[in-house]
């Protein structure tokens, strides 16, 4: 909440993607620029508001990992999640799927790719375009609401795709190498 008690897209106080200002910043985005701070907490905010979630990766268009929610960094009381329990891993993942459903797409002649989902017996992936190529990837439990994560990654999309700007991809990019 800001210092006006307030908090939320468009509201005194706030950024507009709706983070309060002056809050504090995210793992991996130490010294980032505010909206690189902002990203991270929107990002740390739907893995930890969405039931189900294992752990969240944002990825470039050319493959770079520019946030996550690595699994091994929160606070978690049950056994490892997420491929391999590294974020790596899932941007790795989320690249592929989101390479293969591209060409996928051109072949048939499709359009752009929104969306991409996989059922697994122990868990999904979901895979969401943001802008420019960069892709939000999550992955989650067997047992989760497929229609909540979806529309809590749109969300996510709505609010961060217009300020995923090449500056701010920088910045992400330097915080993550910083970080590893």
């Amino acid at each position: 909440m800001s210092a006006t008690g307030t908090t939320g897209i468009g509201r005194p106080g706030t950024t507009d993607i709706g983070r309060p200002d002056g809050a504090a910043s995210g793992t991996g985005t130490i010294g980032a620029s505010t909206e690189a701070r902002n990203l991270q907490w929107l990002l740390a905010n739907l893995v930890e508001e969405v039931p189900g979630i294992h752990s969240v990766a944002v990825v470039s268009s050319d493959g770079l990992l520019l946030l996550s929610s690595d699994p091994e960094q929160r606070q978690v009381t049950v056994a490892r999640q997420g491929p391999r329990g590294s974020s790596a891993d899932l941007a790795t993942i989320v690249s592929g799927i989101g390479s293969l459903t591209i060409g996928a797409a051109r072949l048939m002649e499709g359009g752009g790719v929104k969306q991409t989902m996989v059922a697994m017996e122990e868990g999904s992936v979901f895979v969401m375009s943001i802008s420019d190529g960069s892709l939000l990837g999550v992955h989650a439990a067997p047992d989760c609401d497929m229609s909540v994560v979806a529309y809590h990654m749109a969300l996510f999309v709505g609010r961060a795709g217009h300020v995923l700007t090449p500056e701010v991809r920088s910045a992400l990019r330097q915080s993550m190498e910083a970080v590893q």
